[in-house]
C-alpha cells in the first residue's frame, strides 16, 4: 500500500547517480574552455555552469503549461469543460475553467509537492471549487515521497491554520506511464493510455479532500467529498479512464493535545487506508 500507485525507477535513479559522479569528476574534459583540471573546478565554472542548469529548468513554466493546456483543450474538444482560460500573472491561480453545469473550477500548477512553494496558494473568491495540479517534471524524483510531504506535512497543515478549502489535488504529467515514473495503472493494460499529441498518458491520480474546513470544536473530521461534487475533477477522470477504485480519498482529523492542535491524515483508496500520520503538532513548514 502506497500515498500513490506509481514509483520511482530505482534502476534510472541509480543511472543518475552514476552519471553525475561522472559529471563531477570528468566536466573538465569537456567543451574547449582551456582550462587544466585544477584550474577548471577552482575557476567555479563547473559549479556555474550547474547552477545555470538548475535555474533553468526551474524557471521556465513553458513545458507545464503547453501540458496543461494540451489537456484542457483535448478535454473541451470532448464537451467536458465549457471553456477555459489562462489566469496570467497577476494572479496566484494559474487557470480558471468554466464547466458545463456554469460553475468555476480554479487551478493552480505545483511542482512536486515536497518544497515550500506547495505552502503558498489562496483560494480566489469566484471558485467554485478549488484545485491544486502537481507537475513534477524530474524524473528522478519520488513521487511517494513527494505527494506524501505535500498532503500531510503541507497541505494539511496549511488548510487548517490558515481556513483554506482545498477541494482536490491532480498528481500527473507527461512523465508518469514512462520509464521514469512506471505507472501499474497501464502496465498490464497499454489500452488505457490516452494520447493527446506528443503526449500518451496513464488516468490521473485523483485526491479529493474534505468538503469543509477540519476545526477542533465542531468539525474535527470532516468526510472527504464524493467525486461527482468536483466537476472539473470527475470530468477529467471520466475524460482519461479513471475508475472509481483508482480515486484517492483525503481525511484530515483536527484536535487538541494540550496546548497544541494536532491533526492526524489518512489517504484511502478502494476502501482501504494506504498511508496514514500520528497526530502531529500543526508546524507549517
Amino acid at each position: 500500500m502506497s500515498v500513490i500507485p506509481c514509483e520511482k525507477n530505482e534502476a534510472l535513479r541509480d543511472l543518475i547517480v552514476e552519471f553525475a559522479e561522472v559529471l563531477k569528476t570528468q566536466s573538465h574534459t569537456l567543451g574547449t574552455h582551456g582550462l587544466d583540471e585544477h584550474d577548471f573546478y577552482q575557476s567555479g565554472l563547473f559549479r556555474g555552469s550547474i547552477e545555470r542548469i538548475r535555474g533553468q529548468f526551474s524557471a521556465t513554466m513553458r513545458p507545464k503549461r503547453d501540458f496543461v493546456a494540451a489537456i484542457l483543450n483535448h478535454m473541451q474538444d470532448q464537451a467536458l469543460i465549457e471553456d477555459w482560460i489562462s489566469a496570467g500573472g497577476e494572479n496566484r491561480h494559474d487557470y480558471s475553467i468554466t464547466l458545463n453545469d456554469g460553475r468555476t473550477s480554479v487551478v493552480e500548477l505545483k511542482g512536486c509537492l515536497d518544497g515550500n512553494n506547495t505552502n503558498i496558494f489562496e483560494r480566489p473568491p469566484h471558485a467554485d471549487e478549488f484545485i491544486l495540479w502537481s507537475v513534477c517534471s524530474n524524473p528522478g524524483a519520488d513521487p511517494r515521497h513527494n505527494v506524501w510531504s505535500g498532503i500531510h506535512t503541507r497541505l494539511s497543515a496549511e488548510i487548517i491554520s490558515r481556513n483554506q478549502r482545498v477541494d482536490g489535488l491532480i498528481v500527473w504529467d507527461w512523465i508518469c506511464g514512462t520509464i521514469a515514473r512506471p505507472c501499474p495503472k497501464v502496465i498490464n493494460n497499454p489500452e488505457r493510455f490516452t494520447e493527446i499529441g506528443q503526449y500518451r498518458l496513464p488516468p490521473p491520480c485523483i485526491y479529493l479532500f474534505p468538503s469543509t474546513v477540519p476545526s477542533p470544536r465542531n468539525n474535527a473530521s470532516p468526510t472527504p467529498q464524493p467525486i461527482a461534487n468536483v466537476g472539473f475533477l470527475d470530468a477529467l477522470n471520466r475524460c482519461f479512464g479513471g475508475v472509481p477504485s483508482e480515486l484517492n480519498n483525503v481525511r484530515i482529523t483536527v484536535g487538541h493535545a494540550g496546548a497544541e492542535t494536532v491533526r492526524t491524515t489518512e489517504v484511502l483508496r478502494d476502501g482501504a487506508v494506504q498511508k496514514a500520520s500520528e497526530a502531529i503538532p500543526i508546524r507549517r513548514s
